[in-house]
């Protein structure tokens, strides 16, 4: 891990990072034009990927990742939670149950993809059934400290909530280590989620890799769809 990589996040994110968040509308031109390149990567033989959106948001969010997915021959299930509230302890064990059932029904462990706040439930959940989980994707999630690095702290500090003990329950969990590969993408332009929350600096087995998109980009970005597909496409079980 260099010396960037191994910096540990002080805040959030600095408002002018999401003044520039509009940016992310780029993306789904250097989608288009990437389309011919996404193409051509590895196809997905019929494996379930479940797909996890962010705070706030729902599938639809997560709708063009899904449909390319779906074109290299995944098969492509929605978390089946409706609109992501965020409250961790209540999603977690509805989640596991979920991915039981769909294990079960294709027996073969599942690929879990997750953006911002879903890529955290996706390793929470990989971390309670690691066995019937072969990969986790994640991308703008914050692995450490819960809502305290992220534009949304401000919003939780209204509502009362003391983000230090919410970073102390995020970092008990650390007790059980992951036991699932896990891809984290991060991008140092993200201005909903303080990059270096991004880091996973406890688990051995986190593959940490950065693109050029905002937070709100991700989801459409070509080089996020890359990294997914290839990463999906390896045989980690």
């Amino acid at each position: 891990m260099t010396d960037d990589i191994a910096e540990r996040p002080t805040g959030p994110p600095p408002r002018s990072a999401l003044l520039l968040e509009p940016l992310g509308l780029l993306e789904p031109l250097r989608l288009a034009l990437g389309s011919r390149r996404l193409a051509k990567l590895p196809r997905g033989e019929g494996r379930t990927v479940v797909l996890l959106p962010g705070f706030g948001t729902t599938d639809h969010w997560l709708w063009p990742l899904g449909r390319y997915l779906r074109y290299l021959g995944y098969r492509v299930e929605s978390w089946g939670q409706g609109r992501n509230h965020g409250r961790v302890p209540q999603l977690v064990p509805r989640l596991v149950e979920r991915v039981r059932a769909l294990a079960q029904r294709d027996d073969a462990p599942l690929g879990l993809v997750g953006w911002s706040l879903g890529g955290y439930l996706a390793r929470e959940t990989a971390r309670e059934v690691p066995d019937l989980v072969r990969r986790v994707i994640t991308f703008g999630s914050p692995v450490v400290g819960g809502p305290k690095y992220t534009a949304t702290a401000r919003h939780y500090l209204r509502k009362g909530f003391d983000l230090d003990e919410i970073e102390a329950r995020v970092a008990e969990r650390e007790a059980v280590p992951l036991r699932v590969p896990v891809t984290a993408i991060f991008s140092k332009r993200d201005g909903v989620v303080t990059w270096q929350a991004c880091i996973d600096r406890l688990n051995a087995d986190v593959e940490h890799l950065e693109v050029g998109a905002t937070h709100f980009g991700m989801g459409f970005s070509p080089q996020v769809f890359e990294i997914v597909a290839r990463r999906l496409a390896a045989r980690s079980q």
